[in-house]
């Protein structure tokens, strides 16, 4: 790391030191996992766009097209395995340092990495929600229901996106079969929000609850492009509450942050847990 970088991690050292951190993640932290982010130096371009909720619930072929693709992105985000960033985040909560974690992921890493009482504001790619009845189950058994429905598709994903969606030709979707929900026979969908669809307003009430009680609102591997995330920080800054940044390239909130470093999340956000670890003991 340059010089710039060290007296920037130095200044992050000393705040999280001070404990009352939030966490505000997004798709950069699960870059080393091997789920590509959004717009970082990790990301592809996209050539579908992504589903929004009224195509999948009033489409039948969007529908199907969509499972044809996700079922086939699982198989990256199922298998993936928390990095060396999510455990240091498990780390600096076991400290003490880390008061609550808001996340915006659909990967359930920062758990599998031992996070605790993680806020997941766009949900979890494993599990499934009837959109009737509203029974959920997990993604392993929708997973080989399509595999028994569909045991001729041999579909090969050319590109993988961080919502478990993947870029597929049109010609591989002929004859995919969707199932529906054993229960009542309803509409199975996976359990995170789509575009066009709104965050619980459990969820969002929670996490600006989490930041009115912070000292420093720390954000992890996001650009804050969108406003599902963006307005946390908003929030902060209005309340006075600290924010810092750290993410590989650019991000809007720049102008809001005390500190920023651009640097791999895979190395700082260890050597802080380490740091602070050390002073807490």
């Amino acid at each position: 790391m340059d010089l710039q970088v060290v007296r920037q991690v130095a200044e992050l050292e000393d705040w999280i030191s001070e404990g009352g951190v939030v966490v505000l993640s997004g798709a950069g932290l699960s870059t080393d996992s091997g789920i590509p982010d959004y717009r970082g130096p990790s990301g592809s371009a996209r050539r579908s766009t992504p589903m929004t909720y009224q195509a999948f619930t009033r489409d039948p072929v969007a529908r199907r097209r969509y499972w044809a693709r996700s079922h086939l992105g699982w198989r990256t985000i199922g298998e993936a395995r928390p990095n060396d960033g999510h455990r240091a985040v498990a780390r600096l909560q076991e400290a003490g340092a880390v008061q609550g974690i808001i996340t915006q992921n659909v990967d359930g890493l920062h758990q599998a990495g031992g996070a605790r009482d993680v806020v997941e504001l766009h949900g979890n790619l494993a599990r499934i929600v009837c959109l009737d009845c509203g029974e959920l189950t997990p993604r392993e058994w929708m997973a080989a229901r399509l595999d028994d429905a569909n045991p001729e598709f041999r579909g090969v994903a050319t590109a993988v996106n961080a919502d478990g969606d993947v870029e597929l030709d049109d010609a591989e979707l002929d004859g995919f079969t969707v199932v529906d929900c054993m229960a009542c026979g309803g509409m199975l969908k996976p359990d995170v929000v789509y575009f066009g669809e709104t965050v619980p307003p459990e969820r969002v009430s929670r996490s600006f609850g989490l930041v009115a009680g912070a000292r420093t609102l720390l954000v992890l591997g996001s650009s804050l492009t969108v406003m599902s995330g963006r307005r946390f920080v908003l929030r902060a800054v209005k309340d006075g509450i600290r924010v810092a940044i750290v993410n590989r390239g650019v991000t809007r909130g720049e102008p809001y942050a005390g500190v920023v470093v651009d640097a791999p999340l895979g190395i700082v956000l260890p050597h802080l847990a380490s740091t602070v670890a050390t002073v807490s003991s």
